[in-house]
């Protein structure tokens, strides 16, 4: 049996959903394209931006309790977050595949 995300230290279920919905559904996958690409395709594919997520699964992948990350490796953890938020196209920045489409004809006002 292959080893879903959320065998990974500290990700439980939700995140075999989050990761899955990018055709992500292995530990090894997500080991081979690495946490910020992941998590990329992870919001590209809908998923909501979280920073705590996003670092407990950096830290899950070092093998690390998600509540290591402190002082100056959680500042550039929190810039590494940014940059993959910054990739996002504006209508991926967080909306579901509706609320984009609703955003692209104007129904949603803009930020």
């Amino acid at each position: 049996m292959t080893a879903r995300p959320s065998s990974i230290r500290n990700l439980g279920p939700a995140s075999d959903i989050f990761y899955g919905r990018a055709g992500i559904t292995t530990a090894a996958q997500l080991r081979e394209l690495g946490p910020d690409e992941a998590y990329f395709r992870a919001l590209q594919a809908g998923g909501k931006p979280h920073f705590i997520g996003y670092y407990a699964m950096v830290m899950g992948l070092q093998d690390r309790r998600w509540n290591d990350c402190q002082g100056a490796e959680k500042d550039i953890l929190k810039q590494r977050f940014a940059a993959i938020k910054a990739r996002l196209s504006p209508t991926e920045k967080g909306r579901s595949e509706l609320e984009a489409a609703l955003n692209k004809i104007g129904v949603i006002k803009q930020p």
